[in-house]
């Protein structure tokens, strides 16, 4: 059987070649191979290195991480992991940027190995922006991991693991090699959500990422399948050449494959309604992991959609464009609206994620060069908006993310100006606010939308922004609002205690602002009632940090301190106090800036204390911040991203 095999290539290189030399030599009966058959469809391919340098770099990184971890004692030299994932992430950069100036075929690209991977200015942008998420990823890590006791190198193998599989996919040329890539990601994705080990939300993350994302992958697989049977091909190039020069009598498989395929990818870029795990994965994963989740597995996914719609399936146009005009719509308001009612500031951000998935959309549905440009330069400055986002959330939520709600913003102008400055600028950007790169980003998708004569979604596209301006000022205005008890005159010092239900009902303790004497509030508990008093005025029980959750009964929440006088027996919040918060016309919304009528209350923001800004996530916040502000104002990332569709 393989004399025969090796007997068929001998006559296919030498009716390629037009000879019986091709490079290589087959012994007598087909034993023997000498030599290197290269000619175009012979048995050997030749492997352009070059064309998958970020691949390798990547995945060898991984494998020398895990190699020195093997070799040297556990935690022996803190912050080594982050510098050798920071380097991989800098030497892939490196890689990315040569590429994007070494494209073969007059800056065109090729096709390379066998028909499985592009090299194009496409395929290097994303490299560069995956390197780049790398990189400010891993530094972001150091803090959060040694500050929950997670260090170690396990995290940064699966950050270079799944920034493989993202680099394989922005260049396969064929569904399967995406496919693979898509997997080697989302695997590694998986097991990052579930990493925090104490935390049962991040747990139940990673089992909901994964069950979902399980489905999508069969998905996404059975539409490859159905493609292969409609084309004869699984290569982007040759589906886009047999369809072109072929009428299909029915199309209904092909339409199929089409339609599974775009479900497959828009469960990876969080498009409606395949966006049901983001606020759940968002909230439960580790914070930086979620901002590196948000970059790279969304830039991965469009640029996977680009590929198989703009390349494969690109004379099929007025089949898919409909379907992605339904899911940019539906993408951007579900987006919009449910963002108002998020309470918590990573569910937000999921939900924010999901409206700017929509704007992506809005660009890819163009089917233009200038929609591509405009879908591209929105995923490059996105990525540094995101991850400086959730760099902000990192300093404000704590140790064990436990100020994670919406108030923990209140008052940050004056406990950390630098801070609030710079979440102001990422917050605006996501607004789409003039001298900002997302206000160009927006921009850019919506006259790419309007040139093809999408009237009608271009004006949904702007409504959903107006619309999604509000909860990102709303966020801006507590962040500058005056914390809660400053305007009644209530010491600094001073702070508030709300204990959720615990078993038959529920204790509430709140602090006094008496200097040197405690005061104590009672609260309902069933047959019962507990109080606690400070001390001294500190505003904090002495067995419980300031800042921190009890550890004593089941149903208490959490504990922060604030500067307010003591609220009314059983009283979570003071209502009154809300309003300088919404000085600004806003009226207070029932049950969300209020608290519940009955349940755990809700806390205040630590208005007495700065949060900690370590060194790391200093630099990954400016240097997103400085991004957002420079692409703003400048063409140069606009020209860059024009530069990658050449190829469309």
């Amino acid at each position: 059987m393989s004399a025969a095999l090796l007997a068929s290539g001998v006559g296919l290189v030498a009716q390629t070649t037009g000879n019986g030399s091709a490079g290589c030599s087959i012994g007598k009966g087909g034993q023997s191979v000498q030599g290197l058959c290269q000619a175009a469809n012979s048995l050997h391919i030749s492997v352009a290195y070059s064309a998958i340098l970020p691949v390798l770099i990547l995945s060898i990184g991984a494998l020398v991480l895990l190699a020195v971890s093997a070799v040297l004692p556990k935690r022996a030299y803190p912050g080594l992991y982050p510098v050798l994932s920071t380097a991989v992430g800098g030497v892939s950069l490196v890689a990315s940027v040569w590429q994007w100036y070494n494209v073969p075929g007059g800056g065109q690209g090729s096709v390379e190995i066998g028909g499985q991977v592009f090299f194009d200015h496409f395929a290097a942008l994303f490299a560069i922006l995956i390197s780049v998420a790398v990189i400010l990823s891993s530094i972001a890590s150091d803090s959060y991991l040694r500050r929950e006791g997670l260090d170690g190198v396990e995290a940064y193998v699966l950050m270079l693991m799944s920034a493989t599989g993202a680099a394989l996919m922005v260049e396969s040329a064929n569904l399967i090699s995406l496919f693979l890539g898509l997997e080697i990601m989302s695997i590694a994705l998986y097991v990052m959500a579930a990493y925090h080990r104490r935390r049962t939300q991040s747990g139940e993350a990673g089992l909901k990422y994964f069950l979902l994302g399980s489905f999508s992958s069969a998905l996404f697989l059975y539409g490859i399948a159905l493609v292969y049977g409609a084309t004869g091909s699984t290569g982007l190039g040759l589906i886009a050449n047999y369809l072109s020069n072929n009428v299909l009598a029915n199309n209904g498989i092909l339409l199929a494959g089409t339609a599974l395929l775009i479900v497959g990818l828009g469960f990876k870029v969080a498009a409606v309604p395949f966006h049901f795990w983001t606020p759940d994965v968002y909230q439960g994963s580790p914070t930086p992991f979620t901002g590196y989740m948000a970059a790279v597995a969304k830039a991965a996914g469009f640029a996977g959609l680009l590929r198989v719609l703009d390349q494969g399936l690109l004379t099929q146009q007025t089949d898919w464009r409909p379907i992605i005009w339904v899911l940019a719509v539906i993408t951007l308001i579900v987006g919009s609206v449910l963002a108002i009612a998020s309470r918590d500031l990573k569910r937000m951000l999921a939900y924010s994620s999901i409206s700017q998935a929509g704007y992506v959309l809005v660009g890819v549905q163009a089917a233009s060069g200038t929609g591509k440009s405009a879908s591209l330069f929105y995923l490059f400055t996105y990525m540094f908006i995101i991850i400086g986002s959730f760099a902000v959330v990192d300093a404000i939520q704590g140790r064990g993310e436990s100020h994670s709600d919406l108030g923990a913003m209140r008052g940050l102008a004056r406990r950390h100006p630098l801070l609030a400055a710079a979440m102001l600028v990422l917050l605006l950007a996501q607004a789409g606010v003039p001298f900002t790169s997302g206000f160009l980003a927006k921009f850019y998708v919506i006259q790419a939308s309007v040139q093809q004569g999408q009237y009608y979604l271009a004006v949904i596209a702007m409504v959903a922004a107006a619309v999604a301006a509000f909860f990102y000022l709303r966020v801006a205005l507590l962040m500058y609002a005056s914390p809660v008890g400053a305007a009644s005159g209530g010491p600094s010092g001073a702070g508030s205690l709300a204990v959720g239900s615990a078993g038959a009902g529920s204790a509430g303790v709140s602090a006094g602002s008496s200097a040197g004497a405690g005061s104590a509030g009672a609260g309902s508990a069933g047959a019962g009632s507990a109080g606690a008093g400070s001390a001294g005025g500190a505003g904090v029980p002495a067995a419980v940090p300031a800042g921190r959750a009890p550890s004593g009964p089941a149903g208490a929440t959490a504990v922060a301190p604030a500067s307010r006088p003591p609220s009314p027996a059983g009283s979570a919040l003071d209502v009154e106090a809300e309003e300088d918060v919404f000085g600004a016309g806003l009226a207070p919304i029932p049950g969300f800036d209020t608290a519940p009528a009955t349940g755990a209350g809700t806390l205040d923001g630590p208005a007495g204390e700065a949060p900690y800004v370590s060194s790391t996530n200093a630099m990954v916040i400016l240097i997103s911040v400085a991004f957002t502000i420079a692409a703003g104002v400048s063409s140069f990332a606009v020209d860059f991203a024009k530069a990658a569709t050449t190829v469309f």
